[in-house]
């Protein structure tokens, strides 16, 4: 069950706090954020398993819901500057949620994550660029390229990727730089899911990604090593031996999680709205592409319980009612919604 946190800290996006940590949870854990899409609230993404794989490994998951009042639908606002810069509206609201978990939990602020999906895949990114200081990696589902928009009529061209949406890897590259302005470190690793029939976020979204995050890497656009697995086609770009930008491409499905039993250990996630049994489950590669499990499904800490000091080794779903304007409606509120949620918060 997700516990509500109240008063987590500055909320100027006036989001709201939920969180899983296992009752035995040891210090120096690490932490995943998840961000629900439209129509979605917190308890929605409980279906991708988070949950269970936290009681198994010993780490937080933090949960951030967007407000009715803010959004009639729930998605998070990935294009409005409001929300979306460094330290302001709901980016900075996300983190201050995480910088309540790390301080209630004794986390291990080194190894931080986020996932999300649609309108929440999209936040991923934009956590990703505002934040590379504070997470190592992120999952990004039927999400679009951070600094794609700035109001409602560039986000629905963003989300269906047509003429001017479309950049050169530099230009994108340069919105994720321009984003966190003066970071001198490593940025985040970055995964991609995509489902090729997807027809409320088109699958040119995924190439967009790949090309901005491997250009803000300093690597080119061709893929290191493919493989297969059920209908997923994955595309590794790698430097320095370290997969950088990962892509699942997914043959046949729509816009969804793909969860299921594809051989990589027991799938956590279950069939539920935007949860599709396409027999690949995204929730354990996410987590190995994290490093909080091997690419077996196995643990990578011989005993968590013992790991006090952090240290590490490293589903058929009926097709929800989905379509580009769930994903944009109520968007042309946003700034009056904004307005009053300010006062409120």
């Amino acid at each position: 069950m997700l516990v509500p946190v109240l008063d987590f800290g500055p909320n100027p996006g006036a989001l709201d706090m939920y969180e899983y940590a296992p009752v035995d949870l040891p210090a120096n854990r690490p932490v995943v954020v998840v961000l629900h899409g439209c129509t979605q609230q917190a308890d929605s993404m409980e279906a991708a398993g988070w949950n269970t794989l936290a009681d198994q490994l010993k780490f937080t998951v933090v949960y951030a819901q967007q407000r009715t009042a803010n959004q009639p639908v729930k998605c998070f606002t990935w294009y409005a500057p409001d929300d979306i810069t460094r330290d302001s509206g709901e980016a900075k609201s996300i983190i201050s949620m995480l910088d309540h978990a790390i301080a209630a939990h004794d986390s291990d602020a080194s190894r931080v994550f986020v996932t999300g999906v649609s309108a929440g895949g999209a936040f991923t990114g934009v956590m990703l660029a505002d934040y590379p200081d504070r997470f190592a990696g992120g999952s990004i589902f039927a999400g679009v390229p951070v600094g794609c928009a700035d109001d409602l009529s560039s986000a629905q061209t963003c989300v269906q990727m047509t003429g001017s949406a479309q950049k050169s890897p530099m230009e994108w590259g340069d919105r994720v730089r321009a984003a966190s302005s003066g970071f001198a470190g490593t940025f985040p690793r970055v995964q991609i899911f995509q489902g090729t029939q997807d027809f409320t976020v088109a699958p040119a979204n995924a190439t967009e990604l790949v090309e901005q995050w491997t250009n803000v890497w300093g690597i080119d656009q061709t893929a290191d090593a493919t493989s297969t697995v059920g209908p997923a086609t994955i595309s590794q770009h790698t430097k320095g031996g370290t997969v950088a930008v990962e892509l699942y491409s997914i043959d046949g499905m729509g816009h969804a999680i793909p969860v299921g039993d594809d051989g990589s250990g027991a799938c956590p996630a279950r069939v539920a709205p935007f949860f599709s049994d396409v027999k690949v489950c995204s929730t354990l590669r996410a987590a190995a592409f994290f490093g909080l499990v091997n690419d077996d499904g196995t643990n990578p800490d011989p005993d968590p319980d013992d790991m006090d000091d952090g240290s590490s080794g490293g589903c058929s779903a009926t097709r929800p009612a989905s379509s580009l304007w769930i994903f944009l409606a109520a968007c042309a509120v946003a700034v009056q919604g904004r307005r009053s949620r300010r006062r409120r918060s």
